[in-house]
């Protein structure tokens, strides 16, 4: 095993096993070194690699802390590893997104609360009669937000997040392209937002598995690739 991933591996150790916990500050790099047998400048790598996936956190003048380690925080690195993906590549993040929006959106029909709903709600009131395609996309991505944030699961809002800007390159291409999209996406998301709202779950999932399976049939489509057999 290269150094620097046995030097992860053992710090990562140290975490999973309770030794270090959210918020603790990591021992002095020289005395760490020693203890875990390591060369400094092997740690030291270490600990930069793991602060770039936010599971430390380097003080300049203070120390190494463990993070929060919250799923929002972890997952971060989704975000970032999916926006190198582009084109066709783009149908494998919707054929997750439904399988996973349409969950979370069940699971808000019962877990949301009704302030909660009536912000929901208040976000399709925002938009105008005629709203521009980037109005639209930035609208669909805050209501989606709020629905995996409503889920109560934290770790399926932060996947949803993590896969929604990956999309929307297609979203606003499928805006300017396909003629009644615009209407198509107000009236599916008022649909969701009704079956959320009258707590029914099942109705739910259906509106949000049509909503997504839509714009990715639609892709399917403009990019020339078969239709999904699923």
């Amino acid at each position: 095993m290269p150094v620097t991933d046995e030097a992860i591996e053992k710090i990562k150790s140290m975490i999973v096993t309770g030794e270090l916990g959210p918020g603790d500050k990591l021992p002095k790099e020289a005395d760490l070194a020693e203890r875990l047998g390591l060369s400094r400048n092997s740690l030291r790598e270490a600990v930069k690699a793991l602060s770039l996936i936010h599971v430390l956190d380097v003080r300049q003048g203070d120390g190494t802390y463990v993070t929060t380690l919250e799923p929002n925080l972890l997952l971060d690195a989704l975000a970032f590893m999916v926006d190198f993906h582009q084109d066709d590549s783009v149908l494998e993040f919707f054929e997750v997104r439904r399988i996973l929006e349409p969950a979370a959106t069940a699971m808000a029909a019962t877990a949301m609360s009704d302030e909660d709903i009536a912000g929901l709600r208040a976000v399709l009131d925002e938009l105008g009669d005629d709203p521009s395609v980037e109005v639209l996309v930035a609208n669909d991505m805050e209501f989606h937000r709020r629905i995996a944030a409503g889920s109560g699961n934290t770790v399926l809002c932060s996947l949803i997040e993590g896969l929604s800007g990956s999309t929307a390159r297609a979203r606003i291409w499928r805006g300017l392209t396909q003629e009644g999209a615009v209407s198509r996406t107000r009236e599916q998301h008022a649909a969701i937002c009704d079956a959320i709202e009258s707590r029914q779950p099942d109705v739910a999932r259906a509106w949000a598995t049509v909503h997504v399976a839509g714009v990715e049939e639609w892709l399917r489509s403009a990019l020339g690739v078969p239709q999904s057999s699923s």
